[in-house]
């Protein structure tokens, strides 16, 4: 059984449905609820949710930024060449334009955040499992 399962059910907005339009992007599975979709606003604020061992690629923001609001349960942050921080709930991320980085679960846990994006995000490679592994010694 995984920790913080009740993660699943969402923690402050529904959970969402499965994210289909990033799964490309992501190891694992993680699901999107889209809080703000609105162009004249030019920010897209949404709670993303990811299985225990889900994370998504390596990725960067132009011309814009991301903060990440962490609601539930525990996960990973890292910027390239820098040391992989914890998450928790209340913990926050801000990401400036053109860093790379990722995030995502524990492998056993499940978490949450809510992503707050302006800018394009450029996609790059999956985060390596030995990576990931050695996060968790």
């Amino acid at each position: 059984m995984s920790k913080n399962e009740e993660v699943k059910k969402g923690v402050i907005f529904p959970i969402g449905a499965k994210n289909t339009a990033y799964a490309q992007y992501f190891v694992g599975q993680s699901y999107l609820n889209s809080l703000v979709a609105d162009p004249e606003v030019n920010v897209g604020v949404g709670t993303v949710t990811f299985e225990p061992g889900c994370r998504n690629n390596w990725h960067i923001h132009h011309d814009g930024y991301q903060i990440l609001l962490v609601t539930g349960g525990e996960g990973w942050y890292q910027e390239a060449g820098k040391p992989a921080q914890a998450l928790k709930p209340g913990a926050v991320i801000v990401t400036h334009d053109g860093v790379k980085h990722w995030h995502g679960a524990a492998k056993d846990s499940w978490f949450e955040h809510i992503a707050i994006t302006a800018g394009k995000p450029e996609w790059l490679e999956p985060v390596s499992a030995e990576l990931y592994e050695r996060l968790h010694q």
